[in-house]
């Protein structure tokens, strides 16, 4: 990946996603591991695409650190989500790495020629965007993330997030 991640200017992983059918059994898991979580739900969200469709969803968190990595447990509730396509394949733990960078779209454009296609995309203000990339043959899924804080994707210092607690 060394050369995609230079040809994409991708700077070092600042989050690893990881799903399950539910948040309470992997946080039983995890916690002895990593420490403790913040959980968060968002309630619905609208304004994403997957697939090509416009779509609402809605996902609950648990945000916790290893060290200055975040890592984020994900408990899909509803809508079309990458999420619910891993679970009913079957599947549950690793899903994602993510990558912050300065501009989603210009990296999703300089990702298609090595492959990556952008199935998942929220653009949720002016200042904060996320989307998933795929590619044959591989099923780890790459994450972009645009936002105006340091550190890993989710800002538990937001006002949004602490309401949502």
């Amino acid at each position: 990946m060394s050369l995609a991640r230079n040809d994409l200017g991708l700077a070092p992983i600042c989050q690893i996603g990881m799903v399950f059918p539910k948040l309470e059994p992997a946080l039983a898991l995890y916690e002895p591991l990593f420490g403790s979580f913040a959980v968060i739900d968002g309630g619905p969200m609208a304004g994403a695409r997957f697939r090509g469709r416009a779509g609402d969803y809605h996902i609950r968190l648990a945000i916790g650190y290893s060290g200055s990595l975040e890592l984020e447990l994900i408990e899909w509730v509803s809508g079309e989500t990458p999420h619910r396509e891993f679970l009913e394949a079957g599947r549950s733990g690793l899903h994602h790495v993510s990558f912050r960078v300065e501009n989603v779209e210009d990296v999703i454009e300089r990702a298609k020629p090595l492959g990556y296609e952008a199935i998942w995309y929220h653009r949720i203000d002016p200042a904060i965007a996320y989307a998933y990339l795929e590619r044959p043959g591989d099923p780890l899924v790459l994450e972009l993330s645009e936002r105006p804080w340091d550190g890993g994707n989710v800002n538990l210092s937001s006002d949004w997030v602490r309401g949502r607690r």
